[in-house]
């Protein structure tokens, strides 16, 4: 508990022991009522204060105003009695008062247990940064840190500013940044963004951005100022309440003065003013709309508080009632369902052009004069793995999709447990591409790591759009697309496997060919199945990329519905039509994409979920859902929390009317008295802030 809710816990207990006290103390008349008013005014001053200044600045009608002419006019009518010769029940009011009050601290917990987890997101904001300047280190304000300063980031330090590791390598916590609690290595010319927590080693960081623009400051704003976006439901609820307290106001009034002089004019009867009064103030209590215009708000914050623990940001709580209406999701393929980053997944070597061409990176010089048993190995990392087939040169390379992918070991870095025509193939582009920066040749590389051999490369060139050529140990090695093997007169053969096909040429004589594509994230299928599952009924894949590259993913993941061949304005037309479909009919079209590219057609639909959105403005700018980490998975689970979030929403909304409007009646028949009436104000209350709790927690 805070200070302040600790205050109120013991105004609450102070009253609560005063009441027990004074029903055993024997006191009437003035005396009597002067003890019952000092629990009343320690339990309920804040209340008496607010309701006055909402009088002053001519805000009348809220819960303040009703719970103070509800309890004073309890009061008074207890005074009456006690001047009538009646004993006064001066307990009701201020029971109503100290019940009013528990439900408001209730409510202060709940709020606190919410703002936790954003808190604790808000705690990533780091106050100083460690400046080297001329070899010495000076603690300054974040601010004040330019750009390509290098900055020093001890164990236990936060990332002041998102920079570049130059020096030094350790473990980052990002959990405060994506709910992962895992930490992960980075080492020199990794990118460490603002917020992460260095846990083992000294980092020496070059920043990359102001701190204004960094990560943790973007992230902040945003949380800021999720709160100021109000859902259709919270907005129906803040106009309900202005119409509806000066209506029960008007009501209780009605109620107070209308059936006494009916009595008294047209039936000749007692008034009954008294009982009248009574019955007109249990209306004001019953009335009192604390549990919608507290509990609703609370449900969407505790909500926005819960996916921020999840790692997921949503910048309002009406995206969060959008994303629990979405039954359509669009994705990008590059960087959404894939990682983005191309890699080799095949290697197709003909048989003899190979022989001779470059050092066994086993063994020397000179690949051995044989026949090796031919496969198909698709490289992943530094390991390959086999499927026998492409048994005879110049064949098609249908038969190694027919046959299943098996691991065939590891090795150490920069050796590839293959036969050796592949690792020969591999090398040999390998070193061709050694100079080039397209991700095609970082590619072969990373394949290929290890280049520190006896090997010669010479006249290196590159063609555009052809590919890349040079002379490894003498012979002219051509690396590049179909078009580039025309040209030389090669005879190449097409290949089945889904990907970029890199071919290769020794002396204008066919080597074989190396199989590249964008490699799919480990979630991505389960992704789209928890999606199914979650009620989502329609699921496409927009892309850039060629259909022959599309087809095979989205038919992998399980999406019927794709479109490739997409620029960023052809995907916002089409998630336009998406939109224009859905126009008159319940749903909602979400678009999942990278933030980068994708920044219009996020704006475009009706919910933007930008994924992996660390270090990424557009993402942050565009999207109206960030998931701070790019695991598919979590778009399920946010769509899941929304609508549980919604769910709670409805609860609260039919529990309290439905429980008000009952006890308005029986209490405008007499049935129902104070005590009822306090239920119907603040155990309503109560359970409905319990309710919203709910919200906050894992799913």
């Amino acid at each position: 508990m805070n200070r302040k809710q600790k205050r109120m816990l013991a105004r609450i207990v102070l009253a609560a022991a005063l009441l027990v006290g004074l029903a055993f103390l024997p006191a009437t008349g003035a005396l009597r009522f002067a003890l019952y008013l000092v629990p009343y005014l320690i339990v309920g001053h804040d209340i008496l204060l607010r309701a006055a200044k909402g009088i002053r600045n001519r805000q009348v009608f809220d819960e303040n105003f009703l719970m103070a002419v509800a309890t004073l006019g309890a009061l008074a009518l207890a005074v009456y009695n006690e001047l009538a010769g009646q004993e006064g029940d001066y307990l009701e009011a201020i029971a109503v008062m100290l019940f009013y009050q528990i439900g408001e601290l209730f409510q202060s917990y709940a709020v606190g247990r919410s703002r936790r987890d954003i808190g604790a997101l808000m705690d990533i904001r780091p106050d100083t940064a460690n400046l080297e300047r001329d070899g010495k280190l000076e603690t300054v304000d974040p601010d004040e840190v330019p750009v390509g300063s290098v900055i020093v980031v001890r164990p236990g330090e936060k990332v002041p500013i998102d920079g570049v590791i130059i020096e030094g390598r350790s473990s980052l916590d990002t959990s405060a940044l994506t709910g992962e609690s895992v930490p992960w290595g980075a080492g020199v010319g990794d990118e460490a963004v603002s917020g992460c927590v260095n846990l083992s080693h000294v980092l020496k960081l070059r920043t990359t951005r102001e701190f204004g623009e960094s990560t943790v400051s973007k992230i902040l704003d945003l949380v800021e100022n999720a709160s100021s976006r109000k859902s259709r439901s919270e907005n129906f609820i803040s106009r309900f309440a202005r119409a509806y307290t000066p209506a029960v106001c008007c009501g209780a009034m009605a109620l107070a003065v209308l059936p006494p002089l009916v009595r008294m004019v047209g039936l000749g009867l007692s008034p009954n003013w008294g009982d009248w009064l009574y019955r007109a103030l249990t209306f004001l209590v019953i009335s009192c709309p604390c549990a919608l215009v507290i509990s609703i708000p609370l449900t969407f914050f505790a909500g926005l508080g819960g996916a921020s623990r999840e790692g997921i940001l949503v910048k309002g709580s009406n995206y969060l009632e959008m994303l629990s209406e979405a039954d359509c999701v669009a994705f990008d393929k590059t960087g959404t369902l894939t990682r983005g980053v191309f890699e080799v997944v095949a290697v197709h070597p003909e048989k003899n052009p190979l022989r001779g061409a470059v050092g066994n990176p086993q063994r020397g010089p000179g690949v051995p004069d044989r026949q090796p048993a031919y496969t198909d190995r698709p490289v992943r990392g530094a390991v390959l793995v086999g499927c026998v087939g492409c048994s005879q040169a110049g064949a098609s390379c249908a038969a190694c999709d027919a046959k299943a992918s098996l691991p065939v070991g590891g090795g150490k870095r920069g050796t590839l447990p293959g036969g050796p025509d592949e690792a020969a193939l591999l090398h040999l582009a390998a070193h061709v591409e050694r100079y080039s920066t397209h991700p095609i040749a970082n590619s072969l590389r990373r394949a290929y790591p290890n280049e520190a051999d006896d090997c010669t490369v010479e006249d290196v060139e590159e063609l555009a759009g052809l590919g890349v050529r040079a002379r490894v140990n003498g012979k002219l090695v051509c690396v590049g697309n179909a078009a580039f093997m025309d040209t030389l007169g090669a005879a190449w053969h097409p290949c089945a496997r889904a990907g970029t096909i890199i071919h290769i040429a020794i002396d204008g004589e066919y080597a074989g060919h190396i199989v590249i594509s964008d490699v799919m994230k480990p979630h991505a299928k389960e992704a789209v199945a928890a999606l199914k599952a979650a009620g989502v009924k329609r699921a496409v894949m927009l892309t850039g990329d060629a259909p022959a590259a599309a087809e095979p993913i989205a038919a992998e993941l399980g999406i019927e519905e794709f479109y490739a061949g997409l620029l960023p304005a052809d995907k916002v037309a089409k998630v336009e039509e998406l939109l224009a479909e859905k126009a008159g009919r319940k749903g909602r079209v979400c678009f999942v994409g990278d933030g980068i590219n994708d920044a219009p057609v996020l704006s475009r639909a009706d919910v933007g979920i930008a994924m992996g959105a660390i270090g990424s403005d557009a993402a942050i700018e565009a999207a109206d859902v960030v998931l701070m980490d790019d695991d598919p998975l979590k778009i399920a689970k946010a769509i899941r929390l929304s609508r549980r979030c919604l769910g709670i929403v409805r609860q609260n909304i039919a529990f309290s009317l439905g429980v008000k409007l009952a006890c308005l009646a029986l209490g405008a028949l007499g049935i129902a008295n104070m005590w009822l009436a306090v239920f119907a104000d603040v155990g309503v209350m109560v359970l409905a802030v319990l309710n919203a709790i709910r919200a906050m927690f894992r799913i």
